[in-house]
């Protein structure tokens, strides 16, 4: 099947598209960012003004974008350049059009950058949501239909893999953890530091946080965006902490996913779906603050075997999960092509 593929070549959108070719569809990749510069700045207009003025670069090329590659089906990643506009013009296709984010749009914590999803929400065929508590939200919105996916891991990109011994070293770390500074990180991450644990953090604007002297010492470098490079950070570290992001009002994230399915141990908090996914001390550990936290980092860094054997069990509940790219698109899809038929 024909896809058109709206959003970002490259990071987990990337992943999502490559394994809708793996599904055996032929996929066209429309890159909104392409018109708009990939810049900061960007994102910062997104997040004050809710994109007010991308409309003007994005509608017409990507209207052009799409009518040209002749899709059976139009796949949107986040959407939220996309407004009611475009997508009313996108509906002449007379196909189904799904829309897949997997940050919270109905949450406070990104500002204005969700406006135009928003107000586009109405014209998607089919909403894929990561929150339970979203899907309500979306059917008060006017969604048409709405479905709940958990977070995935990619088959190809979080696949287990042996890792060079250079690089090994280069990521050799006890406690790791990969991601964005957010105000309630910076305290936990300290908490953490004053009770010993020895940390290694890699992520972009931790240089904001109101703790950075005490934690810039443990600061490494950067987001990794790299795929191989990532798993040999999460490969490299004995425990690979899962935080969720309180202004998204998360409960798992697809940290919580990747690392297990890596062969990583997930060190996360203790939330229900967290519990849903992995029983605790066997197959993931889980704590309720920093304190905890630190207490069961210690204890596994203290008992190697069991260390080991967590991660292994993580790894196969994982694998029988199944939270993968490829299953969650194919049941995206089939649901998309089916309410589609059953509406016309």
């Amino acid at each position: 099947m024909r896809i058109a593929y709206s959003g970002p070549g490259q990071g987990t959108s990337l992943h999502r598209a490559s394994a809708l070719k793996r599904l055996g569809h032929e996929v066209t990749i429309i890159d909104p960012w392409e018109w708009l510069g990939r810049s900061k700045w960007v994102s910062r207009w997104a997040w004050h003004t809710g994109g007010l003025g991308f409309e003007m670069r994005i509608n017409r090329p990507l209207l052009t974008a799409v009518f040209a590659a002749r899709p059976a089906l139009i796949f949107v990643n986040q959407g939220e350049f996309l407004g009611p506009v475009l997508l009313r013009r996108l509906g002449s296709l007379n196909v189904p059009i799904v829309n897949y984010t997997n940050d919270n749009p109905f949450a406070g914590r990104d500002g204005m950058r969700f406006r135009l999803y928003r107000d586009a929400l109405p014209r998607y065929s089919l909403l894929a949501i990561a929150r339970e508590e979203s899907l309500a939200l979306a059917k008060r919105l006017g969604a048409r239909d709405a479905m709940r996916v958990w977070y995935t891991a990619d088959e190809k990109a979080h696949r287990p893999r042996l890792i060079d011994p250079e690089v090994q070293e280069h990521y050799a770390s006890e406690v790791s953890f990969i991601g964005t500074w957010m105000p309630e990180r910076g305290p936990f991450m300290v908490e953490l530091i004053r009770r010993g644990v020895s940390l290694s953090i890699w992520g972009d604007r931790w240089q904001k946080a109101p703790e950075w002297q005490l934690i810039a010492p443990h600061w490494r470098g950067p987001g990794i965006y790299d795929d191989d490079r990532y798993a040999a950070a999460i490969l490299s570290a004995r425990i690979c902490l899962g935080l969720l992001s309180k202004g998204n009002r998360d409960l798992h994230t697809s940290r919580s996913i990747e690392i297990p399915a890596l062969g990583g141990l997930l060190c996360a908090e203790r939330t229900s779906e967290h519990l849903v996914l992995y029983e605790e001390g066997r197959e993931a550990v889980f704590w309720k603050d920093a304190q905890e936290c630190a207490a069961v980092c210690k204890h596994l860094l203290e008992d190697e075997p069991l260390r080991q054997s967590i991660a292994r069990s993580g790894h196969e509940r994982a694998l029988r999960n199944n939270h993968f790219n490829e299953p969650m698109l194919a049941a995206v899809i089939e649901r998309a092509m089916h309410g589609y038929g059953a509406r016309r």
